[in-house]
């Protein structure tokens, strides 16, 4: 609370009591009474004004400490109503019910946006679903007519389903909790599959993969990891180099499994590295390319935080490597041993 402009606010009652004590000084006089027994009168009066005052600004100035500490303990600031107490003055008990007022009216907001998002989300969920069926159809009809232009319409489609995907786990990426399954998976495994997930890409850029060394489990959710592989790949793929070669290998580093993600090619620039987590942050190569969404390497950092996976990136003239840290369960280990 600041202290100067509370006593400026309580100016008009320190002049009030002045002009008190100036007409009780003239009556006083005018009655007949001596200047000691009026000065003592006086003394007395402002010593009892001053300690009142000062009195109650402290515990004044004690209260609205408290409620700024409360205030600074909260995550949620408008729920502060909820754990203050009634006040006992009438003038604080107004500011109080107002507070409550605009904490309900709050309440009653957020809740109509949860529920607007929660049915925008079942919306777009249901919705990847039903487009899944097409796309599916269509790679069939392509696969089974062969024709010279079905080919790049393949990688279209796979393009198309990579982008509903991408839809798909951004939406679910708030809550992955409700929909991700822990349990020992290969890392070969679910290398391969993602390879093939983007074949028509990697053909169509005539990229070479070289994988090694990664026979190795993990525990982890396979779905949600194999996505994260695919940004990997395809961000690859993006950023390429005319002779593009991928190399995907593991090594067992104390209590983690590394799994390198490395490419050779146009690399990222030292300026864009601390931000290319970032959502929508596409950097330089990302305003040459102009097809660049900023949203491939953010949803693979936030995933890695919710499924506990480390995510690191180095990055030079020469390429860029990803890094992720997937940790050892020793006492998952110990169990099934």
């Amino acid at each position: 609370m600041n202290g100067k402009l509370y006593w400026k606010n309580k100016l008009p009652f320190i002049i009030l009591q002045l002009l008190c004590m100036l007409a009780l000084s003239v009556f006083l006089l005018a009655v007949g009474n001596s200047l000691d027994s009026i000065l003592f009168i006086l003394f007395a009066w402002i010593l009892i004004c001053a300690a009142s005052m000062i009195s109650a600004y402290q515990k004044r100035k004690k209260e609205m400490a408290g409620l700024l500490r409360l205030q600074e303990q909260l995550t949620e600031q408008y729920l502060l109503p909820e754990l203050m107490k009634i006040p006992k003055r009438a003038d604080d008990q107004v500011f109080y019910f107002l507070l409550k007022a605009a904490e309900k009216s709050m309440l009653e907001h957020i809740e109509a946006i949860r529920r607007e998002r929660a049915d925008y989300k079942e919306y777009i969920e249901q919705w990847i679903h039903e487009i899944k069926t097409p796309i599916t159809a269509m790679k069939l009809l392509c696969e089974n007519n062969q024709y010279p232009f079905t080919r790049e319409l393949l990688a279209e489609l796979e393009k198309t389903a990579r982008y509903t995907e991408q839809a798909l786990y951004y939406a679910r990426s708030e809550h992955t909790e409700k929909d991700y399954s822990i349990h020992e998976i290969c890392l070969l495994d679910i290398v391969h599959n993602a390879i093939a997930d983007n074949k028509y890409l990697l053909t169509k850029h005539n990229v070479a993969v070289n994988v090694s060394k990664v026979d190795r489990m993990i525990f982890s959710d396979e779905k949600w990891v194999r996505f994260i592989l695919n940004q990997l790949i395809v961000n690859a793929v993006k950023y390429r180099t005319e002779q593009l070669q991928i190399s995907i290998y593991a090594e067992q580093q104390n209590d983690k499994v590394c799994l390198y993600v490395e490419d050779n090619g146009i690399g990222i620039s030292a300026n864009d590295l601390p931000r290319v987590f970032e959502k929508g942050f596409t950097g330089e190569n990302g305003r040459m390319r102009q097809n660049a969404t900023g949203i491939g390497l953010y949803l693979c950092k936030r995933l890695c935080g919710k499924l506990g996976i480390g995510l690191d990136l180095v990055s030079g003239t020469d390429g860029t490597t990803v890094i992720l840290s997937f940790p050892v369960n020793h006492y998952i280990h110990q169990v099934q041993g």
